[in-house]
């Protein structure tokens, strides 16, 4: 699989940055880290290797970003000013390709590109994010036989009965383990918790996780 590095052009107009968007900022940035910055991190990974858009609620206009490295315990935060950013990738951008995505070995890649024309038939906005995503924007090599497909669904409006059943169907049947998030404009959570029922659910925000027994009124 090709690393989708056209998918927009350095110079271009960033749009607004969501989570699990991917960044690279200009060479001459100011990215400010949580602490000193990790001794895994060298300049030549920060050249080659995207940001990753924290979901965190900032006032000053600054992004919040993580940064990965090959190891799994290989991550810190930072934060970047929103002009320094030259290029943006979005799961949905990466959600176009995936279809093509089969990479011998890698269960997680085979799970995407076999899953990806369902996800497109179900009608909502959706992309892979984590290793699967970073890898697939930069081609670095961070995935392994057991890496996990982690992906995003955007859904505004409450899930329909046929749409629920149909995303839990796919994350039951792959070959792989499989997080599906869901995104309800503010926050998000895991399909597979609030499929289990109860009173409430874990959601996701910039101001940190709520409980609620209502993503979507809350998010409103």
């Amino acid at each position: 699989m090709r690393p989708q590095r056209d998918i927009m052009a350095v110079g271009a107009p960033v749009p607004f940055a969501r989570p699990h968007d991917l960044l690279w900022a200009a060479p001459d940035a100011n990215v400010e880290f949580d602490g000193q910055p990790p001794a895994w991190l060298g300049a030549g990974w920060m050249r080659r290797a995207p940001l990753v858009v924290r979901r965190e609620d900032t006032r000053d206009g600054r992004v919040p970003a993580g940064l990965r490295g090959i190891a799994r315990n290989e991550r810190c935060k930072c934060y970047l000013d929103r002009a320094s950013v030259q290029r943006l990738v979005s799961p949905e951008m990466l959600a176009a390709g995936a279809g093509s995505a089969s990479q011998h070995g890698v269960p997680a890649l085979d799970a995407l590109a076999a899953l990806a024309p369902a996800l497109h038939a179900i009608g909502l906005a959706w992309g892979p994010t984590g290793g699967v995503g970073f890898f697939l924007a930069c081609g670095l090599p961070v995935l392994r036989p057991d890496s996990d497909l982690d992906l995003l669904v955007r859904a505004p409006q409450p899930l329909s009965g046929d749409q629920a059943d149909a995303l839990a169907a796919l994350q039951a049947g792959a070959a792989c383990r499989i997080d599906i998030q869901v995104d309800s404009g503010s926050g998000a959570f895991a399909l597979a918790e609030w499929r289990r029922g109860g009173r409430r659910v874990l959601l996701k925000t910039g101001a940190g996780p709520v409980l609620t027994d209502d993503p979507w009124r809350t998010a409103a």
